[in-house]
């Protein structure tokens, strides 16, 4: 269903799934010109969907905002402004009473993956685990050492240059962390089953920290 959140003096569009039964709640932060359309994404949140994972794909620009993107592609790097959305897109879930009870799972996909990083480090309270797909950590540089969720770096092993972008920003974190890397699989993991396998990793990744039901907070009660 789509549905529309509140952030930054502006209107959000986000799609939102809910399996019969939930164990969790994954909020899908964009970069890099994609959108809640992407069907990269969706192919990952079809996977977590199918394994009782609310997600919730969520647009970071309003539509003038991604149309003017499209052209100067000057927004997606705009890291302050997707944080701080992301952070406040956070507050909103929180304060919806049939996703409130669910413990909170950030994916992160290019730029987007900066901003899911900061809107962490300010919020552990919040974030229980973080995926991380083809994504630029490094644009999170001085919030990493904040991030207490558990995180997941998955990259492309012909994707050379955001690798070492991903080992820099993983040497900064002091949370529990692991970098996956998938042969053969470039940027945008297009060749055959590379997709299902980043599926696969993010799947596994949040259910074990989330299906527990405990955030950073519960767990430190």
């Amino acid at each position: 269903m789509d549905i529309v959140l509140s952030a930054d003096g502006v209107e959000l569009d986000a799609s939102l799934a809910l399996p019969e039964r939930q164990c969790g709640l994954v909020l899908f932060i964009h970069g890099s010109g994609s959108s809640r359309f992407s069907p990269r994404n969706r192919i990952v949140a079809d996977a977590l969907n199918r394994r009782g994972l609310a997600t919730l794909l969520l647009d970071l620009l309003t539509i003038p905002e991604h149309e003017q993107d499209e052209i100067t592609g000057e927004l997606r790097f705009e890291i302050e402004l997707l944080s701080r959305r992301a952070m406040q897109c956070i507050e909103r879930v929180g304060e919806r009473g049939s996703l409130a009870h669910l413990p909170l799972g950030l994916f992160g996909a290019s730029t987007g993956a900066a901003a899911a990083l900061n809107a962490a480090a300010e919020r552990p309270d919040k974030v229980a685990a973080i995926v991380c797909r083809g994504g630029r950590p490094d644009l999170a540089l001085p919030m990493l050492p904040d991030v207490q969720a558990p995180t997941l770096f998955i990259v492309g092993a012909l994707d050379h240059t955001v690798l070492a972008l991903n080992r820099e920003a993983a040497a900064a974190l002091r949370a529990t962390h692991r970098i996956a890397v998938v042969p053969g699989a470039s940027h945008l993991f297009e060749e055959p089953g590379k997709l299902d396998i980043v599926a696969a990793l993010a799947r596994d990744w949040f259910l074990h920290h989330l299906a527990g039901g405990a955030t950073a907070a519960q767990a430190n009660a």
